[in-house]
């Protein structure tokens, strides 16, 4: 599927969808959660899904994971209905994908070595020593020192914790890696920048993002749409300027509320001065391409 998608500068763009949610709705017993919702994230692009808590951010996403079940609706991710896919499909889309839970859900009896090397020996049939080598490179790809490998969770500060997780979830080079709440109880330093190492392994990895957020430093730092979740379903989906321009009240809060007008011109000015230092760095014949 390769539906055109309008680019911030105003060219219209073939992007290939890698994930398409269609009129999903989810239920735990009589309570709703989702109703009818439709979502679709673009190959290489940093998606921000936000709402407000409790309205189903994180049920969405597990259940595009297959950790939630719904009740009507499908999910594509790579072209193939997860649904109606073979188990050798499912395996195939699961290696493709990586996972960052709120808390990190790193194993507390293994070291940071052995979690990373968890979805290794679930998926690949590779000898201990190079398993031991992919590892090690994970670690570094994070930021973490080297002897970190040898700690426990139970040793880690909140901020290697997140990085820790985020090696075990690009233990297999993902295609597209689902963040849940990934800068939750960093400090403004920590939180810019695990927002940077993610910007940086997208660009170099070729990574799709997939980003639960509350944060608002991370959704004008390095979100490239947004995706807003209420009354059950996607309100608005984006870039921030559309938030920005869309006339519903939570949305208006968060976007343009006390602690959003502090943020938004700083953030705003940062993105325009990016994007004119690529402009004026980008080799010839780059400029214009839709990252």
């Amino acid at each position: 599927m390769n539906p055109k998608q309008q680019n911030p500068d105003g060219d219209t763009t073939t992007r290939e969808v890698i994930l398409s949610v269609k009129d999903v709705s989810v239920s735990f017993g009589r309570a709703q959660i989702l109703d009818h919702l439709d979502l679709d994230v673009y190959r290489g692009e940093i998606l921000g899904f936000v709402g407000a808590s409790g309205t189903g951010k994180s049920v969405l996403m597990r259940t595009i994971l297959g950790l939630n079940q719904k009740q009507n609706g499908s999910i594509s991710i790579f072209g193939h209905d997860i649904d109606h896919a073979s188990e050798q499909e499912k395996l195939a889309v699961d290696m493709r994908m990586g996972v960052l839970f709120q808390h990190g859900a790193l194993f507390s009896s293994l070291t940071v070595l052995e979690n990373i090397q968890v979805p290794m020996r679930e998926y690949l049939d590779i000898p201990p020593r190079l398993m031991d080598e992919l590892a090690r490179l994970k670690i570094d790809l994070v930021g973490l020192k080297p002897d970190t490998a040898d700690k426990f969770p139970s040793e880690l500060s909140g901020g290697m914790i997140k990085r820790a997780a985020l090696a075990r979830a690009l233990s297999l080079d993902p295609e597209i890696v689902f963040l849940d709440e990934p800068t939750s109880g960093l400090d403004p330093i920590g939180a810019a920048e695990f927002d940077e190492l993610i910007a940086n392994l997208r660009d170099t990895m070729g990574l799709t993002v997939y980003m639960v957020t509350h944060d608002l430093d991370s959704l004008f730092a390095v979100c490239d749409r947004i995706a807003v979740l209420g009354k059950k379903r996607v309100l608005v989906e984006g870039t921030i300027d559309d938030m920005l321009a869309f006339d519903d009240p939570w949305v208006k809060e968060y976007f343009q509320g006390k602690r959003a007008r502090q943020i938004v011109p700083a953030g705003e000015n940062l993105r325009r001065s990016e994007r004119a230092a690529t402009t004026e760095t980008a080799p010839a014949g780059l400029h214009g391409q839709a990252k």
